[in-house]
């Protein structure tokens, strides 16, 4: 059961998907990219001298699987024109370990198809992570319900009026047990930066990825950031 993966000693590659609406921002899904940074097929290419000694020890297999409703047989859009192919439909995904999801356009619906999807990868996830206005779809799955949770700051307001049974709190990023939500777009950064320091706290690939990238990890609650209008 995916419940009893440990992300930090996985006996399996760890299975990452990333689910997809009818246009999804491209900002939001970035952070998928962080894991990739530290996986065994990436740090393969590594020189063995580029970073400290044994530093490619700490790599993990991962499996990235991109997740719409229709799957690979129909592209899937992305703000600013980028269209990719999905790898699976959600009548064909496997089962989900760390599931990613990003905002959608104002005035998205999901599908019933797309809300029960999210309720069964819930189940059997490990972490779920959502980026911006993305939370807006366990929340109308009403996944949030009694969960701590964040999103972009200009909609928590109406988020508390909608779903008065979620503790919205106005932070950069969130954690309530496996659930992570962050505010708009690149904070996805900073929730996936502290999300993979959390996870694997000893590994010294991370660290240094990390530290090549500048991973961002600023002030959980905004106090860098002068929000008038």
């Amino acid at each position: 059961m995916a419940q009893s993966l440990d992300l930090a000693k996985p006996h399996r590659p760890i299975n990452v998907g990333v689910i997809l609406s009818t246009i999804t921002e491209v900002g939001d899904i970035v952070p998928a990219d962080m894991l990739h940074g530290f996986s065994r097929h990436f740090a393969s290419s590594f020189p063995d001298d580029l970073g400290p000694p044994g530093y490619k020890d700490g790599a993990i297999d991962f499996n990235f699987l991109w997740v719409t409703e229709k799957g690979e047989t129909t592209p899937a859009n992305l703000t600013s024109g980028i269209r990719i192919l999905p790898t699976h439909s959600f009548e064909t995904s496997p089962t989900l370990d760390i599931i990613i999801i990003g905002a959608h356009t104002f005035g998205y619906t999901p599908s019933e198809a797309e809300l029960a999807f999210v309720r069964k990868s819930w189940e059997t996830c490990v972490a779920f992570i959502a980026v911006c206005g993305g939370v807006d779809v366990p929340r109308a799955a009403g996944i949030l319900e009694g969960k701590t949770a964040t999103g972009p700051r200009p909609f928590i307001e109406l988020w508390r009026q909608q779903s008065p049974g979620t503790n919205w709190v106005e932070k950069r990023w969130v954690r309530d047990g496996k659930l992570w939500t962050s505010g708009a777009l690149f904070n996805g950064l900073d929730l996936m930066h502290n999300f993979i320091k959390q996870t694997w706290p000893a590994n010294v690939l991370t660290d240094y990825i990390a530290k090549l990238g500048h991973w961002p990890d600023r002030d959980v609650d905004y106090k860098d950031v002068q929000w008038n209008f």
